[in-house]
């Protein structure tokens, strides 16, 4: 028996749940389990690959563009402000992520 096909939204919007979920795990395992979560955010960056879909913004906040370990303020990232970007710094693999603050008009 062949299986039913999915359309190409409805993946995508099966992706979107199922990458808010692995992120939602991520942060609950995380003080547990580190070597979990670090994989959770592996299978969500995939899984938005896979699908051709932009990870949502507030989840590329939450991991290292470098290593791609998931990112918790004050255990393994450091957060600062400095000349208008906020300053993320990993402390696992040493690198800065600098995001440009906007201005509201």
């Amino acid at each position: 028996m062949a299986r039913p096909t999915i359309s190409k939204k409805q993946q995508k919007e099966i992706a979107k749940e199922r990458i808010k979920t692995l992120f939602s795990q991520a942060q609950e395992v995380f003080s547990k389990n580190k070597s979990l979560a670090h994989r959770y955010v592996t299978l969500a960056r995939k899984l938005a690959m896979k699908v051709r879909i932009r990870m949502p913004i507030e989840y590329k906040r939450k991991y290292c563009k470098h290593c791609y370990k998931y990112l918790v303020s004050g255990v393994n990232s450091r957060t600062r402000t400095r000349d208008g970007k906020v300053i993320i710094s990993c402390l696992e693999c040493k690198t800065f992520m600098r995001i440009p603050i906007k201005k509201k008009s």
